[in-house]
């Protein structure tokens, strides 16, 4: 009976972890590091949670066409010791962010920084391992 308990609290952990689980990626397998990219555009949503933050940005292109994008940042623990929050990054504001594209040619982007109409900036903690810091 108990190792039955056991098994069944096992089996539950691993089912509630394994998604985040999952999610969690190596750089290389979803960025192309060869690939930078510096996005200017409006910020439509905020996804701050584990493992990695997600920022969406409307991009207005030169010919006046609104493009999406998405862009990953790092974990919310590590803007949150450089004294960022969810509050820094507002709706409707303006944000720049640079990067790397994916690889899979959509528009998504693992971010290296975000800056703010501002000036104000921070490591958006990528996990690109050649930055020389955040997010390796």
């Amino acid at each position: 009976m108990r190792t039955r308990l056991i098994a069944l609290v096992c089996a539950a952990t691993v089912i509630a972890y394994a998604p985040s689980a999952a999610a969690h990626h190596s750089f290389a397998a979803q960025f192309d590091g060869d690939k930078p990219i510096v996005l200017k555009g409006v910020v439509t949503k905020v996804d701050w949670r584990n493992p990695h933050i997600w920022v969406y940005l409307d991009v207005r292109e030169a010919n006046g066409a609104v493009t999406k994008w998405e862009c990953e940042g790092g974990a919310p623990n590590a803007l949150t010791r450089q004294g960022w929050s969810r509050e820094n990054l507002k709706l409707g504001e303006e944000l720049t962010v640079d990067g790397w594209r994916a690889k899979d040619g959509t528009n998504t982007c693992n971010a290296r920084t975000w800056k703010l109409a501002s000036g104000q900036a921070v490591l958006a903690g990528s996990s690109n391992a050649n930055t020389g810091g955040a997010g390796r």
